[in-house]
This record gives C-alpha cells, structure tokens and sequence, in this order.
C-alpha cells in the first residue's frame, strides 16, 4: 500500500502550542506530513491580516521542529492547487472549522478528489490572533 501523505495548512504565525498541537496531532494519522505554510498575500486575502513574521522565517520554523516531512510554500487560497502540486490524501484543519461554510466548502472541494478532511480540536487558550491582541495592548509592535 502507498503511503498516506498528509497536508496541514496553515500560516503558522507567532508560532505557538496551537500550531504545535495541530501538527503532531497531523503527524499520528500519515506516513508523509507536509505542512502548508500559507504565504504573506494568502494571509491578507483571506484573513485581513499580515503576518509577522516573514514567509520563510516561518517555513523555516515549521522545517526545524522535526515533526513534518517537508514545508510547502502556499501561494494560492485554493486547496485543489495545492492538492495538484502535492497530490495529498488527508487535510488537516482545527475544529472550529467544522460545520462552518468555509467547512463544508473544503469537504466539497476534496470529496471528488478522494481526500478525506480530518478535524482536530482546536487550541483555544493560545492563537495568533490572541498573541498580537496581547501585544498591541501592550505597547508592542
């Protein structure tokens, strides 16, 4: 049997238990981890935010920790893209996607492809999101 490639996207900012916990828990259900690091104009698009830190200080974080196979720039918001360059059997996304409609538009998108969409729970005390708030109430930028 070929190996199980996994694909956990995600823009790893301020990187934190969150993404950590998301990525081994990614690590236990494939035999080929590839983590999608979403680049800097993906981020703005579809969240409304820049990152802080830069694409390849991320990709190089996510690289060093030693818990994924390989690191993939992603450059476009569509997940097939990304399946067309990578041809990746499970996604990764933390729960609080689950039953929303950028969801079930994902489970849309993969179902014909044959990719099953797996939901971790997502680590709600730490997020990017929380750390900049944190941050910015404290003076720094």
């Amino acid at each position: 049997m070929a190996d199980v490639i996994g694909y956990v996207p995600g823009a790893f900012d301020l990187f934190h238990i969150g993404h950590l916990n998301a990525l081994r828990q990614a690590r236990k259900w494939c035999d080929v981890l590839i983590a999608g690091v979403v680049a800097d104009e993906i981020c703005e698009q579809t969240k409304g935010v820049t990152p802080t830190v830069p694409l390849s200080e991320r990709m190089e974080i996510v690289e060093a920790i030693g818990i994924v196979d390989a690191v993939y720039a992603e450059c476009t918001p569509s997940k097939v893209d990304s399946w067309r360059d990578i041809g990746f059997h499970r996604i990764f996304k933390g729960d609080d996607w689950q039953g929303t409609p950028k969801g079930r538009r994902l489970e849309e998108e993969m179902a014909p492809l044959g990719v099953e969409v797996v939901y971790f729970p997502y680590t709600l005390q730490t997020s990017s999101t929380a750390l900049r708030k944190a941050l910015a109430h404290r003076g720094v930028s």
